[in-house]
């Protein structure tokens, strides 16, 4: 997996993340779109994502760090997009997603580093995640990002 490097940390509190801000941030990917480099899909950012993000049932569970690198991690939608791996496809059954699922989800295996000071040596901890993506006639649109966790092993 490639992972994309958040190179500065702009939402540095773990206790509260300012997702209000976070999403204003968010709003400047609407209308772009990504191209996974290993299918050629196609993934929209569309206006519902900055909200979707940010106000997530799984956002809303998030606490400490893994809150802060997900908040840090929409620096690189673009790049986690890009290098996206294990694409797998499930139906939609949930009856409030009906119209904009209709196509069902796919989720790919995303990867991203967020920088660590410690005591003046820079290291990187690794995270992996799975960004959801809706299919709407034949169109993807990013949705959210998930599972959001943290590796084990020793940071870069």
């Amino acid at each position: 997996m490639i992972y994309a490097n958040v190179e500065k940390i702009i939402f540095k509190n773990k206790q509260n993340i300012p997702w209000n801000e976070v999403e204003q941030y968010l709003k400047k990917y609407i209308g772009q779109l990504f191209i996974v480099k290993e299918y050629g899909d196609v993934i929209h950012i569309t206006g519902e994502f900055p909200d979707e993000f940010t106000e997530s049932q799984y956002t809303k569970k998030l606490r400490g760090g893994l809150a802060k690198a997900k908040a840090n991690s929409g620096q690189v939608i673009g790049e986690m997009i890009e290098n996206a791996t294990n694409r797998r496809w499930t139906e939609n059954k949930d009856e409030k997603h009906k119209i904009e699922a209709s196509g069902g989800w796919y989720r790919y295996d995303i990867g991203f580093t967020i920088p660590v000071d410690d005591a003046g040596t820079i290291r990187r901890n690794v995270y992996r995640a799975t960004a959801v993506v809706r299919i709407k006639e034949n169109k993807l649109h990013l949705y959210d990002i998930i599972n959001i966790k943290k590796e084990a092993s020793t940071p870069l």
